[in-house]
């Protein structure tokens, strides 16, 4: 099946796609208000904990939920056609694994943060059809990368356990996507889900902006 292959007679009625787009704008919107402190992405950040195997794995479980681009990210894969989740989770989790490596490698490079915005856009361009799914898997590994700075100058034993937390987090919430997310696509008017790809777009450029300028 299509992305968009749901016409009018198949899909859902006018009231209800269209209570169903302003529910999407309302989540869409969240995101953005949880975006002004970009400090709070780091559990450690909040709660002012050392760093341990305990906090390494709450660290690592809190982590993609705290920031707002990942979340968005994570729960927007659900949205864009992929054919075979389970292969797919697999891929992205190691895309991401691969990029915390590089993050704990070769840390410090200025445009990752960027870029992990703008991989919230590629998600609703994706949806839109107007890039392959396939560019997802380098978008994962960018995230990977950006995940891995919060926990640099700590003990390996804590890293290990904040990858651990990472992984754990990060399934659960494919997991989500391709569920409950991916229902939600398969019912959704081809209407919806444009308005879905734009508010993707929109929220992926914005965040962008305010990761070039805080």
């Amino acid at each position: 099946m299509t992305l968009l292959s749901r016409g009018a007679s198949g899909g859902p009625t006018r009231a209800a796609s269209v209570a169903s787009a302003l529910k999407l704008c309302l989540l869409g919107g969240l995101p953005l208000l949880l975006a002004a402190p970009a400090s709070a992405h780091h559990l450690m950040d909040l709660t002012g904990l050392t760093p341990g195997p305990l906090t390494g794995v709450l660290s690592g479980l809190a982590h993609p939920v705290l920031g707002p681009d990942h979340l968005l990210f994570l729960l927007a894969i659900g949205l864009v056609g992929i054919v075979h989740p389970f292969r797919w989770v697999l891929a992205l989790l190691g895309c991401g694994l691969v990029g915390n490596a590089f993050g704990l490698a070769l840390p410090g490079l200025s445009f990752i943060e960027p870029l992990v915005a703008l991989s919230v856009a590629l998600t609703g361009l994706v949806l839109a059809r107007r890039l392959p799914a396939a560019v997802l898997m380098p978008a994962f590994l960018l995230h990977g990368y950006a995940l891995s700075g919060a926990v640099l100058g700590w003990e390996p034993t804590s890293i290990g356990f904040y990858l651990v937390g990472l992984l754990i987090s990060q399934s659960l919430l494919l997991a989500v996507a391709l569920t409950a997310v991916r229902r939600w696509r398969e019912r959704a008017s081809s209407g919806a889900l444009s308005v879905t790809a734009g508010l993707l777009m929109g929220i992926g450029l914005a965040f962008t902006w305010s990761a070039v300028i805080p």
